[in-house]
């Protein structure tokens, strides 16, 4: 069995759980409880093509008329990558969208959240999808 290709398949592949994580004390329950958002793992695939939605063709400084190149829009990214992985709650809920004047689940995420509420929820992503956090990889280089 170690070099069967078995191991591989779909339905032999470890499930990644997912995690559930109190964003914010601002959403609480009716004991006054932080409420725990979920969120998921998403797909090499599903990360691609939300990349892939976050480049932009601009034009090229100091270059020739017409001239363009491709740039990566890391919010524009974050965003979509939050909304993503977000499970609970339904960030694709018209009333609460509507509740918060935008449209798209990207938009609803950083209209609800703080900054500091942002950012850290976006490291417990990034950790949940499996990449590296900067300190872990400070971490890596010192040893």
């Amino acid at each position: 069995m170690a070099n069967s290709l078995s191991a591989f398949l779909a339905e032999n592949a470890k499930k990644i759980d997912n995690i559930k994580y109190a964003v914010s004390d601002r959403f609480v329950d009716e004991n006054g409880d932080a409420i725990e958002w979920e969120v998921k793992c998403i797909t090499a695939a599903e990360n691609a093509e939300l990349r892939k939605t976050c480049m932009r063709t601009v034009p090229v400084r100091g270059g020739r008329k017409g001239q363009t190149t491709q740039e990566f829009d890391e919010a524009a990214y974050t965003a979509k990558l939050a909304a993503r992985c977000t499970v609970f709650p339904n960030l694709n809920d018209s009333e609460l969208q509507q509740s918060y004047h935008v449209n798209g689940a990207d938009n609803l995420i950083v209209a609800m959240l703080t900054p500091a509420e942002f950012d850290d929820y976006t490291v417990k992503i990034i950790e949940q999808c499996g990449f590296k956090t900067g300190d872990e990889l400070v971490e890596e280089a010192k040893n």
